[in-house]
Formats: C-alpha cells, structure tokens, sequence
C-alpha cells in the first residue's frame, strides 16, 4: 500500500502503534527505547585481526525493530554481535552479519599488508551497563568471542547530540509501524540537488521491481522503504581504474579490491551518520553511474549501479546478499577473493559442500528422484563461459561503451536459458555442481537462480532463505495470501 504524506507524518505512523515491549531492553512505559550504535576499528590481515572501540552514539530515531525479537535464530554471517547484561550475562540481543574486512581478509593483498576498517554495530538501547560482544566464526563453523566491550550508554562520553539531518529522507512506501516491518532505507550516491528528482523517481521505479520478485512479492506489506540522498558537487562515485574521482557524501566507489565491477564504501561513519536520519534496518546504495556494478555484504548494505540497463537484476541480487547472507552461486567469473582450497560447509543457505548427501541443508526440498550430485550440461556451460568471459575482459580494457556490454550480458542470458531448458533436472531441488566462486567442491540447490546469473527469479531454497529473514523482523502477522 503506498501511502503520500509528509515525512513528519510518515515517521510518526512508522515509530506508531502498540509493540510487545521486552522488560529487559525497553523502557518502563512502553515506548521505543532509543537506538544505540556502536563504531569500532576492526584491523588486521590474513592471520590476524584486532578491534578497538571508537564512539558509542545515541542516533537520533528511535530502535525501529521488534522489542519482541530481538535474538537472532538464523545462524547466518561471519560474525554476530551478542549484547549482554553485564552483571548477569542475559543475552539481551542478538544479530549475524559480516563485514568488509572479512572479505578483504580473503585477499591477495591481506598476505602482504595491514588494513583497518570502520564498523558500526546497533541495538535497543538497554536500561542497565551491558557488554557488547563481536563473535566470529571459527574453523568448526561455530560462533566464538573476538571481542568484548563494555558499553554503559548513561556515560558521560557517549554522543547524544547529532548534527541536523543533511537531506530530507523521502517515504516511499509505508506499510505500517517500523517496529511490525522490516525497514529498507534507499539511500543515493553521486547525486547532484539537479539530479533529486531523478533519485526519488529511480529509487520507487527499483523499489517497484523488488516486491515483483518473489517472495518479495507476497511479503511486500511487511515492508517499509525510505530514500535518502545528499547532494553532491559532481554526478557519479569515483571509478579508480578510468581516473574518474568524484567526492561523494557516501564515498562509494568502484574497484573495490581490484575488481572493476565491485561496489562499495569503506567509509563506514559516513554511511551511518547520514542513514541514521531515517528508520532502518537494511541499506541500498545508488549510484548515479551507468557502469555495470554493485556489491552486498550481508547485515551491513549493498550497492547497484542505478543507471545501468540491468540495475533491477542488480538490486535484487546485491540486496539478497545483505538481506538474507546468499552466498553467489557463479563460479566463472573472476572476483578477487582467494581459494584457501578447503572445502568447509558454508553458513550460506544455499550453498552446500555436499559432505553428507543424506543430511545436505536443503533435503526437505529434495524429491527421491533425483539423484545427488545432481547431473547438468556443465562442460558445456563452462566451455561457452570461458570464450564469454574473454569477450567481456576485452570489452572492459578497451573501455567500450556500456550498450556493448549490455548486449553482451543479454546474448549470454539467452545462450544459457536455451541450453538449461534442455536439461532434464530444469526445474528440480538437488544439488548442481559448481558455486560459491569455485567450479568443484561447491554445489547450488538449483539449475538456475538469480544468484547464480540474471535470471528473474530466486530458486526454492533463496526464497525461503529471505522468507525467513523477513519473519525475523516482521514476523508472520503482516503475510499476504499468494
């Protein structure tokens, strides 16, 4: 349901309405409690990481999200934040998420070199001192403590007071109160005050797009989405590799980890200082390029290049990474992440080593039938990939124009649906050779996915993934009937 009001009026009904408090976070009456962020340092390389703590600040909107879950169940993400009662050890809240030093950890470039990134954790605030924990996962797959900080938010040295809002966030669909829905905040990059129009009217077309796909779709009233951007001098982000620098409010940029089609900001404070002015509990990024690109880093935001003739392919991908924590499922195109060679089972939900074929993730989806690993056209696929891959490289160095590209993509779309639609497990749950960047060793539920090309659709096993994401935050009662 789309609903026109002013933002004063769209923030009153999203922070509106009864909630089911949880005594030991909210406040005594009954009301939001107050949202508090945590910014840290998270340093290291390939064989070492540290943290040290930053600031601790009291953003200017209430929590948005359900007093009544506030303990994650998902069991996804490379890390978890675990917030507990500093006297008593209650565990008060609990999220999974990963981060970009995690990805950079996986780098050539982590062998050799040192990095620090900043990240930010967020929480109701609590009625008592707690300990912010930062959990990792370790060689067995399971969660252990990286970090410990203690966090009294009544200190003296926490940030209560911020800096006016530096743009106006805009309501572009308001389903209900924030805390009975899951709150998306579009935000914009590279946008000039000429080019505000152009943004709102991109981010409802993107918008749109996403509650097409399913289960977006049938899940579409339990979600609230915002816009946001702050101008800047120049149109577009900065694209290293074709000396294009552009400052931005954001700071997003291409290149990231030398990999040309990769999107993202590593200038994490000013990400939050400026999404801080509006309810959220996941970020988007537009860019205002027409350069294919995007990224997605699960529990923190993904990015899309807004003006490209594939952004809605893009925003729905990205958006399944961060959303959900989907792992790719394609595995011939280059990325910058090195292969460790071990074959450990992914936290990701849709990929599988395939250790044990009678107990893989996904066997509620399975039929008899079908056998494990499951057969496809893969030499096939892989030798067309390879000649594909080439064509694209060329494209790229020779700085072609995008309609080439473009073009590219379509034409290899289409080669793909035509051989996959021969195939005799086309549409079935098993368990397909090839995923998560690597040719062996990994396997995808199904033939086709959107994340495994672009494709329009999520395979059986995504969709469940992200349907249970939603419940996390807005549980079943906001459920369309298909």
């Amino acid at each position: 349901m789309r609903i026109a009001r002013t933002f004063t009026a769209a923030i009153l009904l999203a922070l509106a309405g009864p909630v089911a408090a949880a005594p030991v976070a909210a406040p005594a009456d009954g009301a939001q409690p107050s949202t508090v962020r945590v910014d840290y340092i998270h340093s290291g390389n390939a064989l070492a990481e540290h943290y040290a703590l930053d600031r601790v600040v009291i953003e200017p909107l209430p929590w948005p999200g359900d007093m009544a879950r506030t303990l994650d169940d998902t069991d996804r993400g490379i890390n978890r934040v675990e917030v507990v009662d500093a006297k008593t050890g209650q565990l008060l809240y609990s999220r999974g998420f990963s981060t970009i030093f995690g990805e950079w950890r996986s780098t050539e470039e982590a062998g050799k070199a040192t990095r620090a990134f900043g990240e930010s954790v967020r929480f109701p605030k609590p009625d008592r001192p707690v300990k912010v924990r930062i959990l990792r996962r370790d060689e067995r797959n399971a969660f252990s403590i990286a970090w410990t900080a203690d966090i009294d938010t009544d200190a003296l040295d926490v940030v209560r007071k911020q800096p006016p809002a530096p743009a106006k966030p805009i309501p572009i669909r308001v389903s209900g109160p924030s805390p009975q829905k899951v709150d998306l905040l579009i935000l914009g990059d590279g946008y000039t005050r000429a080019d505000m129009g152009k943004f709102e009217q991109t981010a409802r077309r993107l918008a749109e797009h996403l509650f097409t796909v399913s289960p977006f779709r049938e899940r579409a009233a339990d979600f609230n989405v915002w816009a946001l951007a702050v101008p800047t001098q120049e149109a577009g982000v900065s694209r290293p590799s074709t000396n294009t620098h552009h400052a931005s409010a954001l700071n997003t940029r291409y290149d990231i980890f030398g990999s040309e089609r990769y999107v993202l900001t590593t200038d994490n404070r000013a990400l939050r200082d400026i999404a801080q002015h509006a309810p959220y509990e996941f970020i988007e990024i537009l860019v205002n390029n027409d350069t294919y690109g995007g990224g997605g880093i699960y529990g923190q935001f993904s990015t899309a290049a807004a003006n490209n003739d594939w952004a809605n392919y893009l925003f729905v991908h990205e958006f399944g990474h961060h959303f959900a924590g989907l792992a790719d499922e394609y595995y011939t195109s280059p990325v910058a992440y090195q292969s460790s060679g071990e074959r450990m089972e992914p936290w990701e939900p849709n990929v599988t080593a395939l250790r044990d074929p009678a107990n893989v993730k996904w066997k509620h989806h399975l039929t008899p039938a079908t056998p494990l690993p499951t057969p496809w056209p893969k030499a096939e696929y892989e030798t067309h990939s390879r000649q594909y891959q080439q064509v694209r490289a060329q494209l790229r160095k020779a700085n072609r124009p995008e309609s080439e590209m473009n073009k590219l993509f379509r034409d290899d779309l289409a080669w793909t649906n035509a051989l996959f639609a021969k195939a005799p497990h086309r549409h079935a749950v098993g368990a397909f050779e090839g995923a998560n960047y690597e040719a062996t060793g990994y396997y995808r539920s199904q033939q086709q996915c959107l994340m495994f090309d672009r494709s329009d659709a999520f395979c059986q096993v995504c969709a469940e993934a992200i349907g249970q994401t939603i419940d996390l935050y807005a549980g079943s009662s906001g459920k369309e009937s298909k």
